[in-house]
């Protein structure tokens, strides 16, 4: 898959290698189809559950909308395979016009009796995303010049945690006005819209090739690849540990805004800041790698994330609103650097594979996590059970930290 046959250079125009991605057109159309879709999702993501509580009372069946999203992470290396089968554009204009109209069946759902077509519809909407990150991961490789990856990789998580900030709030405005189907209505037009803007993408793909091994064999190669790659290996077992990390940490907001004396809701300042420092941490990304690499980047983003999560356990405000700050700003880094490294160190026709079988191996571990700590967090409480989360984050950094080796090599420069 070429862009015009070949990959662009990042281009002399512009100081800044950020202000280089936003001038670049398919990269700014790329980034607003983040923007747009990110909204919708983000939206639905708090309406759902919301949705299931009014109709059904039950906090459980509430919680199950979660899990409906993410369960289909775990199908990863046979839906990135879909990715690497067709072309790459056409694919993800047909995953949003389907998920478009499957979000309008979702008018339906007004009883506990039709509930089973919001979960069908939320598992579908799961395993359409990782076929679309898969797909547009390998779109990206080949449309943005190599030396700007880590840029877009940053912006593109600023555009999602920025959205993270304003939609759910957005979606619960339009839920308390029209209900569920107004936000499944709204997410279905992001659809539309950023359909749109991957049809005005200008990317010359060439056919896949034919292939030859068994669907069982291909499916394989991705894990295949990661496994016997001494550049991914370790940055995506990081990415794993780290999010295992996270997913306990998560299911400590609650028992750490009780020390605080607070009441729930004041867990909503928390991931504020939290997404603010993840805001931040993506415009710095690409200089990061630049001159880190991407091993001792992420090294240092699980430290400071370490360091965040074991200073929750003390009582005070002050020290809870900067260590959500931290936290936003450290846990990124893994993710933004495992996500480059994917792009420039995998060949172009194992791209979906390989970035769908990653997407698994680092965010399975984060639902892991969550039932962790959810068993965990009453037993031992956040004053012991963050300092040894942090202990770990901490011992995984170290590890990951040595110099940049010799197979990770250089990383393109933006000029």
């Amino acid at each position: 898959m070429t862009k015009a046959g070949t990959r662009r250079s990042a281009g002399p125009d512009g100081p800044w290698p950020v202000v280089r991605v936003l001038r670049d057109r398919d990269a700014g159309l790329y980034l607003a189809g983040v923007v747009v879709s990110g909204f919708g999702t983000s939206a639905l993501w708090l309406a759902a559950g919301v949705w299931v509580k009014d109709l059904t009372g039950s906090d459980g069946l509430a919680a199950l909308c979660v899990l409906a999203m993410w369960a289909p992470t775990l199908a990863g290396p046979a839906l990135g395979t879909l990715a690497d089968r067709v072309r790459r554009r056409p694919l993800l204009i047909a995953t949003g016009l389907l998920m478009a109209c499957l979000l309008l069946t979702l008018f339906a759902v007004d009883s506990r009796d039709t509930l089973w077509l919001l979960f069908a519809v939320l598992l579908v909407y799961g395993a359409a995303g990782v076929v679309h990150d898969a797909a547009e991961s390998a779109l990206v490789a080949a449309a943005v010049a190599p030396g700007l990856l880590g840029d877009f990789n940053g912006l593109r998580t600023t555009a999602n945690e920025g959205m993270k900030l304003v939609a759910p709030l957005a979606g619960a405005g339009l839920y308390a006005a029209y209900g569920g189907p107004g936000v499944a209505l709204l997410d279905a037009v992001t659809f539309v819209l950023a359909t749109g803007v991957y049809a005005a993408l200008r990317v010359r793909e060439a056919p896949p090739e034919r292939p030859t091994a068994s669907r069982r064999r291909r499916t394989a190669e991705g894990a295949r690849y990661l496994r016997g790659h001494p550049g991914l290996r370790p940055l995506v077992l990081a990415g794993g540990v780290t999010m295992l990390c996270a997913g306990v940490n998560g299911a400590t907001v609650y028992a750490v805004v009780d020390a605080l004396g607070h009441s729930p809701a004041y867990a909503g300042a928390l991931y504020a800041v939290q997404g603010a420092g993840s805001v931040a941490v993506g415009l710095l990304a690409g200089p990061a790698i630049r001159r880190l690499g991407g091993r001792r980047f992420a090294a240092a983003g699980i430290a400071l994330f370490g360091v965040a999560v074991a200073a929750r356990a003390a009582p005070y405000d002050a020290v809870a609103l900067a260590s959500g700050a931290a936290i936003g700003a450290g846990l990124p880094t893994v993710l933004i650097a495992a996500l480059t490294a994917v792009q420039h160190e995998t060949p172009g026709p194992l791209l979906g594979r390989v970035s769908a079988t990653a997407t698994s191996l680092v965010f399975t571990p984060n639902v892991l996590g969550l039932a962790a700590g959810a068993a965990l967090v009453e037993p031992t409480g956040p004053r012991l059970l963050l300092p040894a989360v942090g202990a770990v984050l901490l011992g995984t950094a170290a590890v990951l930290a040595p110099a940049r080796s010799a197979t990770e090599g250089p990383t393109p420069s933006a000029a």
